[in-house]
């Protein structure tokens, strides 16, 4: 009866296992695949596909793509990853304070949407002298610390394309796109990026990015005033990098 229960349990988990390869590859091509193109993707008999299928369409976590046939991502799946869904302000929220309190200045997390950078948490530095920005508040990709870390994150041609673009509607000659692009390569290596005073005049940032579970790019960086930057810049990298360490340990 052991045995029976284990070879029960056994293939329990190679059923799920094997239904869960064909949500991922319907996940790759949602326009709608037929039970063949499926099988032919997962190597697999498509009698045996299409049983886990017809479980996985009295469940809702697939649909018909049209009347002409094929299947696609049921509306259930939906629901389950909103349900999942991680609120990132709190999960890095006590790196932020903790961020915060050993550097006494304003350290913001902000996420990466279309085009630029948009604040969503903040924790405000204790110094009289401060850097605050309302959370919401959106920033450019090239001249800020927390654009050119989650630029270096993301791949050549979307660097180019973004960078370009912004740098461009700058003036364009305000700075090369190659003397920008090898910053974004030294960032890659360090795993920090700078403002120098770029973005605002008198306000310089340091930062680095991070990507979540399902790819979205959030970065965290602390702007101060410039009459006290240089003398911190040398403890902040190391805080910085040291915040990265525990953000990736929870991410």
């Amino acid at each position: 009866m052991g045995l029976e229960k284990k070879i029960q349990s056994n293939q329990g988990v190679q059923v799920i296992s094997r239904a869960a390869e064909i949500l991922r590859v319907l996940k790759q091509d949602n326009s709608g695949l037929s039970l063949g193109q499926i099988a032919e993707r997962v190597h697999l008999p498509r009698s045996t596909v299409q049983r886990i299928v017809n479980a996985l369409l009295a469940e809702r976590l697939v649909m018909s793509a049209s009347a002409e046939g094929g299947l696609r991502l049921g509306s259930e799946i939906q629901s389950l990853a909103a349900a999942g869904r991680v609120n990132m302000a709190e999960v890095v929220h006590p790196v932020l304070m903790d961020l915060a309190k050993r550097t006494k200045e304003t350290v913001d997390l902000a996420v990466f949407r279309d085009d630029h950078m948009v604040f969503v948490d903040q924790v405000v530095g204790t110094h009289r002298l401060r850097t605050v920005s309302a959370v919401g508040e959106v920033f450019p990709m090239t001249d800020t610390a927390n654009g050119k870390a989650a630029l270096a994150l993301m791949e050549d041609d979307k660097v180019v394309a973004l960078a370009a673009q912004e740098l461009k509607s700058n003036g364009g000659t305000l700075r090369p796109l190659s003397d920008f692009l090898k910053e974004i390569e030294d960032i890659r290596v360090s795993g920090l990026a700078w403002d120098l005073g770029e973005h605002t005049e008198g306000i310089s940032a340091a930062g680095f990015a991070f990507q979540d579970h399902v790819g979205l790019i959030y970065a965290i960086s602390v702007p101060v005033p410039a009459n006290r930057f240089g003398g911190l810049k040398d403890l902040l990298a190391e805080r910085l990098l040291e915040a990265r360490e525990d953000v990736l340990r929870l991410v």
